[in-house]
């Protein structure tokens, strides 16, 4: 059972509300979809399969995570459809870009959910597409699974988050370093939008316990490439490390000038939104002194992460999309929905609610346990070693 994706072959949205990941079962479907085929707005194939929705950042700052999420989920949906699907229903899945101006986003979804009817949304996207999706789609009575790193905290009805957040991640990496590194002095600079903010506050309190104390934070609105004015209030703070919430290329561009100014050399650096595809970006030479901790390195050696990446790689061969922590949370995602699924014996909204509150289930990461809607998984912390990430130690 195969998979295919389509994209647009001339304007319009990056992703349209068309079919872009589909099961293929006939050689008629083998043709790709173009958004004027008259299938576009009407539903498609048997009325018993799944339709989940993908939203995914593929523009925008975090449009760099975009093609690792939208192959990481492809691997999902046709290892789930050769087990049988999700609950005997062979699962559909359409990706829609979730990059891009927010108000632009909650209409593609407003769209989507209209003319495509989908039963599920998995979200890869900032919290700002979140925390303004979220009410458009539960209260269609769709469940919506959110896949990424995030802020914590999040309740609203409908809506399952499963990523790393700053109590597991941010808080043992700042007292490793407070202990390892004699790290005191601490400068705080992240993208102008909610998931840093909201990560600064529990990030001051982590840093307090060590001893240590911040001598500087700004936001820094997205999209911004002029960092000399950061990097000179940086240098004159003097920080012994600088906490970084920067996203996808807003990262990679802040952290290339950073270290061409030389800072690399004498500061630490502790991101938190970075993987190996921001590390490609940033190149070898710009990434000394940097920290980061998460739930998914390609290095972490386990049986369940050495199955995940021989697979993904004979899916999608030598040229694959590097496989990083933020989009591999796509599969996590579709994982999740699966055990969930399983459990509930339902996808309506309210016994899938229930379920997920309280779960264990199992990825490339290994066994990740939801409690109370909050989810604990294996953490590592790593250090920049070229263009890859070695492990320090488990947190």
């Amino acid at each position: 059972m195969g998979s295919t994706i389509n994209f647009p072959t001339r304007g319009g949205l990056a992703f349209p509300p068309s079919l872009l990941l589909r099961n293929l079962s006939s050689a008629a479907d083998e043709r790709a979809l173009l958004p004027d085929d008259d299938v576009f707005f009407r539903r498609r194939g048997a009325s018993n399969k799944l339709r989940i929705g993908g939203f995914i950042c593929c523009s925008g700052s975090p449009g760099v995570w975009g093609p690792c999420a939208t192959a990481s989920a492809q691997l999902a949906v046709a290892e789930i459809n050769k087990r049988g699907g999700i609950l005997g229903r062979e699962i559909e899945m359409a990706i829609y870009d979730a990059g891009g101006p927010t108000e632009e986003v909650v209409e593609r979804a407003e769209q989507a959910i209209a003319f495509d009817e989908l039963d599920l949304v998995v979200g890869l996207h900032t919290s700002a597409v979140r925390v303004a999706l979220r009410h458009v789609i539960t209260r269609h009575r769709i469940p919506y699974i959110y896949t990424p790193v995030y802020e914590g905290g999040e309740r609203t009805p409908g809506v399952m988050a499963i990523g790393e957040t700053p109590r597991w991640q941010s808080r043992p990496s700042i007292h490793w370093l407070a202990e390892a590194k004699k790290a005191a002095r601490w400068y705080l600079i992240g993208s102008d939008y909610v998931w840093p903010w909201q990560s600064h506050r529990a990030v001051k309190r982590y840093i307090k316990e060590t001893g240590g104390h911040v001598v500087g934070e700004e936001f820094v609105p997205l999209g911004e490439d002029d960092h000399e004015p950061h990097l000179a209030r940086i240098r004159a703070a003097k920080p012994d490390v600088v906490l970084i919430s920067l996203i996808g290329t807003d990262s990679i561009t802040f952290n290339r000038a950073f270290g061409e100014c030389g800072l690399g050399a004498t500061t630490l650096r502790l991101a938190g939104a970075m993987d190996e595809t921001v590390l490609l970006g940033i190149g070898a030479d710009n990434s000394e002194n940097m920290f980061c901790a998460s739930g998914y390195f390609p290095a972490v050696g386990s049986r369940a992460n050495d199955d995940f990446q021989s697979r993904y790689s004979a899916m999608f061969g030598p040229n694959a999309p590097p496989i990083g922590s933020l989009g591999q949370s796509s599969y996590e995602g579709l994982r999740f929905l699966e055990a969930v699924a399983a459990k509930a014996g339902s996808l309506a909204m309210g016994p899938m609610l229930a379920a997920g509150r309280n779960i264990v289930y199992s990825g490339a990461r290994g066994p990740v346990t939801v409690r109370n809607g909050h989810a604990k998984m294996p953490m590592y912390l790593a250090a920049a070693d070229g263009l890859d990430f070695r492990l320090i130690k488990p947190i």
